[in-house]
């Protein structure tokens, strides 16, 4: 018998992955989120940023990024430019600060537009991975593994689960757009 629970986690890693990717979304506070993904080119491998180093925002407005290794720092301050933050990092000693400006209208609605880019693109995954399943409940329905009544519950079950995945989706969205229209 055909389990739809047991593709519970499909969905699951939708929402976790679409909750890490606009972590990354500036919102008028500063957060190490906005940078702890950043790669960083160093001892000839590609690593995270917050592999390298620690990340604080002692303000809402300021992050200060302290690598421990500190021959590294020419490394982290060149991702840093390369990422295209809206901002250039500033050296002192062997700490490296982000001056993060304030946002404008019109980067606010920039960044609402990358954030909506990101809600389709976790749709899309989410609508593949419902496709897959109806494909395999009606396969399970071809080879007598379940009944046609059965196919019937668990598609009208399928598309209740990705409604509320979907729905769930729409809330983190607003939320998320919430914070970056916040002035």
């Amino acid at each position: 018998m055909f389990e739809l629970s047991s593709k519970e986690s499909e969905f699951l890693k939708v929402i976790e992955k679409l909750k890490s990717n606009i972590q990354s979304i500036r919102t008028n506070r500063s957060s190490a989120n906005l940078v702890s993904g950043i790669m960083v080119n160093v001892y000839e491998t590609r690593t995270p940023l917050e592999q390298l180093a620690s990340i604080s925002a002692p303000d809402p407005r300021t992050l200060v990024i302290q690598p421990w290794d500190k021959s590294i720092l020419k490394d982290i301050e060149s991702a840093l430019v390369s990422a295209n933050l809206g901002t250039m990092p500033t050296v002192k000693e062997d700490t490296i600060f982000i001056n993060l400006p304030p946002l404008n209208e019109e980067m606010r609605k920039k960044l609402v537009k990358i954030l909506n880019e990101k809600l389709e693109e976790a749709k899309v995954v989410l609508r593949n991975i419902r496709d897959e399943i109806r494909a395999e409940i009606i396969k399970e329905e071809k080879n007598k593994a379940i009944t046609e009544d059965d196919k019937y519950s668990l598609l009208e079950s399928l598309d209740e689960k990705v409604f509320k995945y979907k729905e769930e989706i729409s809330l983190i969205g607003e939320r998320k757009e919430k914070e970056i229209m916040t002035i």
